[in-house]
């Protein structure tokens, strides 16, 4: 009997990995749900309704700014003290907004454009199915351990190596084949969404392509972190070992260094930080902006802050240096270690 047929039908059938993927199919089956009732089609009157709001939002600036001005020009003349930076040098200064600055496409209730928005729900999916695939990694390889089946199974095959490395291509070849499928119904459901509560115009070839390309580089992702979790649980020999690593990690290793950076006064603190990486991976670029350095503040308080631009090379080479590290080390782990 071939051994990755073997660990393709016990993964398939253990409890664990049928709830853990019922659920994840649940959340994202929510976030669906939601975007659809939180979504409509933008018509004449949605139009006409934001175009007379956006003009009554300009008035108010403009009388806002008359005032403003009238005050300061009163201040001045009486010599009176106002408090430190109210009012510029200049009264003249205080003007209102040219016309046209306030967009009527602010004021238009939210709506689904199929071209602009997928991209994040591509996100949102690899985010969900990454932590399905760590913990359905982890306790695929963790109870073999913690149960014993390890033992029996390495009676069978001795080849350590081969009986880990085999246990992993079942996990990752079941989990790519319900990533896909998954992804093509999610694809589907926010067309329809589009559809019906949005818009779905200038989707050109290009366009799926891009689509097509981030959720590759969203497999890839959902596939490192099955790994990852593997590889953990395998060095502890116990599920618990790799997400009690995780939340660590989370806990100590995210929220913690944040906070000391943040109270250190470091600049671009969430470089620091690893899920800034995986939206770089996704995204392919990450623009990260340092609010405390403004370079020009005018009396309207517009700051331009320094700026650092954190790409998927980078990403890449974090996710590979983790993949390997935890990887290697289970493999080396299972060949030096005795078995009981």
């Amino acid at each position: 009997m071939s051994l990755y047929r073997t660990e393709l039908r016990r993964l398939g059938k253990r409890r664990f990995t049928r709830w853990a993927a019922l659920l994840g199919l649940l959340v994202l089956g929510a976030v669906l749900v939601g975007v659809f009732f939180t979504n409509q089609k933008i018509g004449p009157d949605q139009q006409a309704a934001a175009q007379r709001q956006a003009e009554q939002q300009y008035q108010e600036q403009v009388r806002w700014a008359e005032q403003e001005r009238t005050v300061c020009e009163q201040a001045k003349a009486s010599g009176q003290a106002q408090p430190e930076g109210r009012f510029p040098a200049d009264c003249n200064m205080i003007e209102p907004p040219p016309p046209g600055s306030i967009d009527p496409q602010w004021f238009l209730p939210s709506t689904f454009d199929f071209r602009t928005l997928f991209g994040e729900m591509i996100t949102t999916f690899t985010a969900i199915m990454a932590v399905i695939g760590f913990v359905v990694g982890a306790s695929f390889v963790g109870a073999e351990w913690s149960s014993g089946g390890m033992m029996n199974l390495l009676l069978w095959r001795p080849r350590r190596l081969t009986v880990l490395l085999t246990k992993l291509a079942a996990l990752l070849t079941g989990l790519v084949a319900v990533t896909v499928a998954a992804a093509a119904v999610w694809t589907a459901g926010f067309w329809l969404v589009g559809t019906l509560r949005g818009s779905t115009a200038k989707m050109t070839s290009g366009a799926w392509q891009s689509f097509g390309l981030t959720g590759l580089r969203g497999l890839v992702l959902i596939v490192v972190a099955a790994t990852l979790g593997f590889a953990l649980a395998s060095l502890g020999r116990h599920t618990a070992m790799a997400l009690g690593g995780a939340i660590g990690l989370a806990v100590v290793g995210q929220f913690g260094v944040g906070i000391l950076l943040a109270m250190a006064g470091a600049r671009f603190i969430e470089a620091w930080l690893l899920p800034t990486y995986a939206l770089a991976w996704m995204q392919k670029k990450v623009t990260l902006e340092d609010w405390q350095s403004c370079n020009s503040v005018t009396y309207y308080g517009e700051c331009k802050p320094d700026t650092l631009d954190l790409t998927w090379q980078h990403a890449s080479i974090l996710l590979a240096v983790g993949l390997v590290g935890a990887l290697g080390a289970a493999l080396v782990t299972m060949r030096r270690r005795d078995i009981a």
